[in-house]
């Protein structure tokens, strides 16, 4: 894909719009491959993460190695629990996925920012402005909503999603971290990797692999291909948009996730749990204005 910077102001700020939405759809679609794969072919929270990092791994080990990339670090303390961390947090985001409604699950993986704000102040020590707390405030009252007491697995579900949240966000104060370190995005995204498509695999190989057809194939390649679409418009995306704009923008991943979610799957989210998601995306929103 060629650089996508353009040189008008005006431009950069359409494109950078234009790479999110695009981002937040191929995000929503591989939420769907994934319960797909999990409702058509008895696929595992395991084996569907391997799916989906081992995918990341070789295009960009390979890609990385053809450019004569330094895979070598100073820091490899700081990789490991940043990896780990996100490699909980994906497994336990999937988990959610193919549990609960794909709306509520998009919800709970994007209190990632609530979180963030959150271990920055206990953390970081940064001095948060009235827009934090109010964000903070606002973002926890959703979750509360949201979280309103349900039957059977759905409860349990609900929280491993609230706790994915936690662990991505001090995954991504980590990612912020290991920059400030010197090291570059695609170093953190290939250890990253790595780590994932190793203690996925070794669990999927331990609860056992469903073995790969024609007919589950393109389902796992979907996977992939979204996922890796996906990080690579949202990066674009924040090269040359407006920053908070396309922050506001990633939510819309939410409300794709509402629609294929009804449209494929019947799901039908009951009216607190809506209001529980709107004031969750709009503490997003203002954490990203602060």
């Amino acid at each position: 894909m060629s650089n996508p910077t353009p040189t008008n102001p005006n431009q950069g700020s359409f494109f950078g719009s234009f790479y999110m939405v695009l981002a937040s759809l191929a995000f929503a679609l591989m939420l769907v491959f994934i319960k797909l794969s999990g409702q058509k072919f008895g696929m595992n929270t395991y084996e569907i993460t391997f799916w989906r990092v081992s995918f990341a791994l070789v295009l960009l080990g390979g890609f990385s190695w053809m450019k004569g990339r330094d895979f070598r670090t100073n820091h490899p303390k700081d990789h490991f629990w940043r990896s780990l961390a996100g490699s909980v947090a994906l497994l336990m985001n999937f988990y959610v996925v193919l549990h609960l409604p794909l709306a509520t699950a998009s919800t709970l993986q994007n209190t990632s920012a609530i979180f963030l704000g959150l271990l920055s102040i206990i953390i970081l020590k940064q001095k948060p402005s009235p827009m934090a707390w109010l964000s903070l405030i606002l973002g926890f009252i959703g979750v509360v909503i949201l979280l309103k007491p349900t039957t059977g697995g759905d409860t349990f579900a609900m929280l491993v999603g609230l706790g994915s949240g936690a662990i991505s966000g001090y995954a991504y104060l980590q990612v912020r971290e290991l920059s400030l370190l010197g090291e570059p995005a695609w170093r953190i995204v290939f250890y990253f990797s790595l780590l994932s498509t190793l203690t996925s695999g070794v669990l999927a190989w331990y609860f056992g692999f469903t073995p790969v057809s024609l007919a589950s194939l393109p389902y796992i390649v979907g996977i992939g291909v979204t996922a890796l679409a996906g990080q690579l418009l949202m990066t674009y995306a924040y090269q040359v948009g407006q920053k908070f704009v396309v922050a506001t923008l990633s939510y819309l991943g939410v409300v794709f996730a509402i629609v294929f979610g009804a449209w494929l799957f019947g799901e039908r989210l009951d009216a607190l749990s809506l209001v529980g998601i709107g004031m969750i995306v709009t503490s997003g929103v203002l954490s990203g204005k602060r």
